[in-house]
Order: structure tokens, then C-alpha cells, then sequence
């Protein structure tokens, strides 16, 4: 008999957040999920950023101007603390739908009033939460509000289809990361994109189908690239001018999910600008056959010439030596540059998968 490999259906949700609104963004979350999952979407992708909004106003306003300035304060107030009640409903949608669950939140640090990560949730069937990354690095205007992640939140997850992965917008054609992800052997990942890209590149939706065949045809892995979409609360919201309006408007602007198979070829989409849902059954087997030919964490590689290693650790901005009260030791413990209460490359129990 040997070995089965599945054919999964995945999902990639192409969805405006309700902008700037945690509560209707999860409830709008939670209610695709479950959408997806009526279909049979066992795995199920969605933008970056998706609750409450990526800071796309930077592609119109200036960073320190009152706009951007009164924006960024409420992406702060609708951010998301992991694990919170936010979290918990994605996964109780999770468990409705019997799908793992990848989504783009904007997470703050518990007790603070400052730092965000731009962070992708890991959710498995049975509606626990797996694991978290969070962007290595924050792209143009993310940096304003966004801290990088670290090794610890980096790295692929356990599913009972194999190893999964998501990275999320640039760090999707980050050579290392790439490499990193084919080494730990994933067989699906997940691409978190933004609604748009800045009037000065190439639209996103081009951007989008490179990378996804890219990281294809280099890991030999299933990809679902999960789109943001432009609807009119965001542009009202975002209060762009009239070019920046007209920009907004235009069908090359915002979409562009795709599902990409191990072989480099899309076999599903690309979508346009409307807001809708990707389908696609992916047959793991053929990822073997790519292998055979290509496996650059295997056969088709010389570890004597190329070693990549990965440091899991995460740096700590603040620590107490010495005799302290017993309630400012436990403060000093949630002050490190990593918020992860989450763990990475978890090792679920059966039950959990």
C-alpha cells in the first residue's frame, strides 16, 4: 500500500476589513470562515492585516500629518492581544468549520500602549491556537507603527497534512525565509497580502502572481496568496485625494489571489478587485514528482557548500536583577521584545489536528 498524501481544498479569502474595526473585522472573519468551511475548505487563508486594517495610509498621507497620526492611534485601539477574546472567536469559527485558519491580525503587546507586530495566527481544526509569526521585517510605511518579530515566531507549522508555513507580503521573496521554509519541508503555505501596493510600484496584483509561482517553484509547496480588497468605508476612512481616489478605484488596484501548485502553474484565480473566495483541491502527491527533479532542502542542494541557520531566540529590552516586589518581578517578565505567549513548531496532540 505505502504512503497516502491527501487532496485538500483550500481556501484564499479575498476581503476589505471592516477598517479600523476589530469587532466587525472578526465577526466578518468568522463569518468566512465559516463560509469556507461549509464548502470543504480544510485550510483557509486570509490577507494581512485583516483585523482591523494595514496601514495602507501611508501610501497617501504624510507620516507625521494629522491624518496619519489619527489613523495609526486607532489601529492601535482595535489591535489585537494573542491570546485574547478577539482570538477566541476565530478559533470557536475554526472549530465550526473544521479548517486550520491562517489570518493577518495587527497585535499589540498585552499591557502596553505603543508596540504592534504585523502578525499572522495559526488555527488548527479543532479550534486551538497553534501558533503565530509575526513579520520579520516591516515594510515602508510599516514601519511607523510595526516592530519586527523574531526568531521565535518563525518557521513552519505541524498540521496533519505535514508541515504548513505562512510569511506574509515582502518576506514572501526573502531568499533565506524562502529557504528556511523549504528546509522544515513545507507542503502548504500561506502568502498574506495588503489591499494595495503604493501608486509608485507595480500593481499588487502582479507582484503577487511572481511571488506565489516563485516560492512554488523553489519549495515545491502549495500556495495560497490571500488578497485585501478596497471597499468604500476603507476610502472614505483613508480620506485620499482625488488621484489617490481615483487610484483606489481602479480595478489594478487591490486583488489578485491566486493558488499556485508545486509545479509552478495557478490553478485557481487570479481574482479581480470584487471580494469573493478562492478555491482550489490540492494534490499533495504532486509535490513529490517536483522533488524527485528539484528538492533544494534534499538531493538537489550541497550542504558542504551552503548552510543556513536560524536563530530561534528572542532578545529581551528589559530585565531585573536583585530583590524586587513580587508584583513588579511579574511586570519585568511581560517587558521583552517578544510577546510571544504563543509557542512555534508546536507539537499537537491527535486529538488537536
Amino acid at each position: 500500500m505505502g504512503d497516502s498524501y491527501p487532496i485538500v481544498k483550500v481556501a484564499a479569502v479575498q476581503a476589505a476589513s471592516v477598517f479600523l474595526d476589530r469587532e466587525g473585522s472578526v465577526e466578518k472573519a468568522c463569518r468566512l470562515i465559516r463560509e469556507a468551511g461549509s464548502k470543504g475548505a480544510k485550510v483557509i487563508a486570509f490577507p494581512e492585516g485583516f483585523i482591523p486594517a494595514h496601514p495602507v495610509w501611508y501610501h497617501h498621507h504624510p507620516a507625521t500629518g494629522t491624518i496619519a497620526n489619527k489613523l495609526a492611534v486607532e489601529l492601535f485601539k482595535n489591535s489585537v492581544e494573542v491570546p485574547g477574546p478577539q482570538t477566541d472567536a476565530l478559533c470557536a469559527a475554526a472549530a465550526e468549520a473544521g479548517a486550520y485558519v491562517i489570518v493577518g491580525v495587527c497585535e499589540k503587546m498585552p499591557n502596553t500602549m505603543g508596540t504592534m507586530y504585523n502578525s499572522q495566527l495559526f488555527i488548527s481544526p479543532t479550534g486551538v491556537l497553534i501558533g503565530k509569526h509575526q513579520k520579520i521585517m516591516p515594510t515602508v510605511g510599516e514601519r511607523l507603527v510595526h516592530t519586527g518579530g523574531h526568531g521565535d515566531t518563525f518557521g513552519a507549522f505541524q498540521s496533519e497534512f505535514g508541515p504548513m508555513s505562512g510569511l506574509i507580503c515582502g518576506e514572501n521573496s526573502n531568499p533565506l525565509a524562502v529557504f528556511a521554509l523549504t528546509a522544515e519541508g513545507s507542503r502548504i503555505h500561506v502568502m498574506s497580502w495588503p489591499n494595495h501596493f503604493p501608486t509608485s510600484g507595480d500593481p499588487l496584483r502582479n507582484r503577487v502572481s511572481v511571488d506565489s509561482q516563485a516560492f512554488a517553484q523553489m519549495t515545491k509547496a502549495f500556495v495560497i496568496s490571500a488578497c485585501g480588497t478596497v471597499d468604500e468605508q476603507t476610502i472614505a476612512k483613508l480620506q485620499p485625494s482625488p488621484d489617490g481616489d481615483k487610484f483606489l478605484r481602479s480595478p489594478d488596484c487591490c486583488g489578485g489571489s491566486v493558488i499556485v501548485a508545486p509545479n509552478g502553474r495557478i490553478i485557481a484565480g487570479p481574482m479581480g478587485a470584487e471580494e469573493g473566495i478562492l478555491y482550489a483541491e490540492c494534490d499533495l502527491e504532486l509535490a513529490i514528482s517536483m522533488k524527485l527533479r528539484h528538492d533544494f532542502a534534499g538531493h538537489y542542494n550541497r550542504p558542504d557548500i551552503f548552510h543556513l541557520q536560524i536563530n530561534r531566540s528572542a532578545p529581551q529590552i528589559y530585565s531585573v536583577h536583585g530583590n524586587q516586589p513580587a508584583s513588579l518581578a511579574a511586570r519585568a517578565e511581560t517587558l521583552t521584545l517578544s510577546s510571544a505567549p504563543v509557542p512555534l513548531l508546536p507539537q499537537p496532540k491527535a486529538e488537536d489536528l
